[in-house]
Parts: C-alpha cells; sequence; structure tokens
C-alpha cells in the first residue's frame, strides 16, 4: 500500500502536480517547466521528478520516498507508444505508475471519472469522451504542426504565416502584425532566425497576440472564429448526438467559449477538476483495481 498518491499533468508549456495521501485527502501542489514527451524522455522525468520534490518540500520532506509513491501520470505525447515504452522503462522507482495521456486524465478530472466529453486546448489539443458503457472515444491529438486545430501552436503558425506575408507586401498589417513582428525580431532577417529556432512552444507563444486583437484585427478574429469551427468538429465527432456534457479544458479552454458556434456552446458545462486531478484518480482507480 502507498502512503503517498502523486498526480501530474504534463503538457508543453508546463507540469502541475498535485500530491496526496492514499486516502486521496490534499496534500500539497506544485508546478514547473514543460514535460511532453516529444521534448525527451531524460527531459519529461527531469522536470517531473524535480515538479514532484518541490511538492515534498511543500511537506516539509526533503527527499521523495519513491517506494512509498504510487504516481499517476497524463502526458503529451503518450500516443507515440515507443516514446510511452521508453518512459516507463526509465521509471526511476516508484511503487507503482500509471501512464496515459494528458488528454484522458483531463476527461477524469473534468467529469469527476463519469461519462462525458472534453476538448482540451493548450499548447497542442485533443478531445476525449467517456462513454456511458465505458468505451472511450478520441478524436484529434495528432500533434504539431500536421493536426492540434485550434491549440496555441496551431493559432501562432496562422499568425506567423500572416506576419510573413505582411512583411513580403502579400498583405497589409494593422497592430496585430506590427506587435507580431517586434515580438520576432523586427525584421525580415530576424524573423527567419526566430522560425529556425520555434518548437511547438514558441509557436503557442504567439497565440496571447491572435487573443489580445480578437476583437480589432481582422486577421486575429478569422483565426479565433476557424478555432471556435474546429473545437466545434472535435466535440461533433466525440458525441455526434450532442447528449454528453462537454467541457472545454486547458489554457485556451476558457478563452475560446466566445469563438464556439452557439449549440456547441450550449452544452458546455465547467470542468470540475483538472488534468492533474484526473491523474491522481486514474492511479487511485489502478491500484484499488489491484487490491480487488
Amino acid at each position: 500500500m502507498s502512503d503517498y498518491l502523486i498526480g501530474v499533468d504534463g503538457g508543453g508549456t508546463g507540469t502541475r502536480v498535485r500530491l496526496a495521501r492514499a486516502d486521496g485527502s490534499a496534500l500539497a501542489q506544485a508546478s514547473g517547466g514543460p514535460s511532453a514527451l516529444a521534448r525527451g524522455i531524460d527531459n519529461a522525468w527531469t522536470t517531473i521528478n524535480g515538479v514532484v520534490a518541490d511538492a515534498f518540500a511543500a511537506i516539509g520532506m526533503a527527499e521523495v520516498p519513491l517506494r512509498d509513491c504510487a504516481i499517476g501520470l497524463g502526458l503529451a505525447g503518450v500516443h507515440n507508444r515507443e516514446w510511452a515504452a521508453a518512459f516507463v522503462a526509465a521509471d526511476p522507482g516508484y511503487a507503482a505508475l500509471a501512464l496515459d495521456t494528458d488528454g484522458f486524465t483531463t476527461l477524469m478530472g473534468a467529469h469527476g471519472g463519469r461519462p462525458g466529453a472534453i476538448v482540451a486546448i493548450g499548447t497542442g489539443s485533443v478531445g476525449e469522451a467517456m462513454l456511458p458503457d465505458g468505451g472511450k472515444v478520441e478524436v484529434g491529438g495528432w500533434g504539431f504542426p500536421a493536426g492540434d486545430e485550434a491549440s496555441g501552436a496551431w493559432m501562432g503558425l496562422r499568425a506567423l504565416n500572416h506576419i510573413e506575408h505582411v512583411l513580403d507586401g502579400r498583405a497589409e498589417g494593422g497592430d496585430f502584425a506590427r506587435e507580431l513582428i517586434a515580438f520576432c525580431g523586427g525584421s525580415r532577417d530576424a524573423v527567419q532566425v526566430w522560425l529556425g529556432r520555434a518548437n511547438q512552444t514558441a509557436y503557442a507563444g504567439l497565440a496571447r497576440f491572435v487573443v489580445a486583437h480578437g476583437g480589432t484585427d481582422p486577421v486575429a478574429r478569422a483565426i479565433l472564429e476557424h478555432a471556435g469551427r474546429e473545437v466545434a468538429a472535435i466535440a461533433a465527432a466525440l458525441d455526434p448526438g450532442g447528449t454528453l456534457p462537454l467541457a472545454l479544458c486547458g489554457g485556451l479552454g476558457e478563452v475560446l467559449r466566445a469563438w464556439l458556434p452557439a449549440d456547441t456552446l450550449a452544452r458546455c458545462v465547467p470542468p470540475e477538476g483538472d488534468s492533474a486531478a484526473g491523474a491522481l484518480r486514474m492511479i487511485r482507480q489502478r491500484l484499488q483495481g489491484a487490491t480487488q
């Protein structure tokens, strides 16, 4: 029996950890940098272990008692089964480990383990649903740049394309374009350097400009309207009959409510908990199943 339960939400922008007693009662939480598997298995474990250590430090423990801890993790990149297997193989010695996508743990947190649907929108995006019969449906989650529609990185890529056109003289630009160009270095040559260094997280960092100018700039507004339609399409594919409660989750979930079609917005309910809470629920269920 593990003395401590750990729930981890690891994405391309940050990592959140919840620490609880074996009965699920909360002890502490902590956060840190990104731990998506696309950034490397060693990097993911280094980040996660560091944030877990911060959570234990918050309750006065200088070391993490690995053999007394059961850890549940919802991580971006688990869709890649090779990465997932390599991550599990590098387990530093936790007493028990449960791993799934950050989309699944978001679903578990949003509806308390009950049937429902979520569209999680942050650095990336994915849709997940749990059906009344226990079946699971997943839509999207293909990764950037091929998929992740409506996500921060998806928005950032479109914003970057806009300033390329402005710099070339193929399109006119307003304050939206000028702020983006300045952020990326201020000139064509500087933007080229930015592009050479940019990853998914960097593109997602441009989404804040899209959101800030959505009410005044036609290009930013078009990106947000398109994002709203993509969220609606994911929700419809998850639950064609529209019978399940739908929660918008992730850092951009609340932002995109304003850009959803009316029929999709009408289905939305507030999430009960976040992905880290869902990861805690997942490891508790795993342990309870092992003892039955």
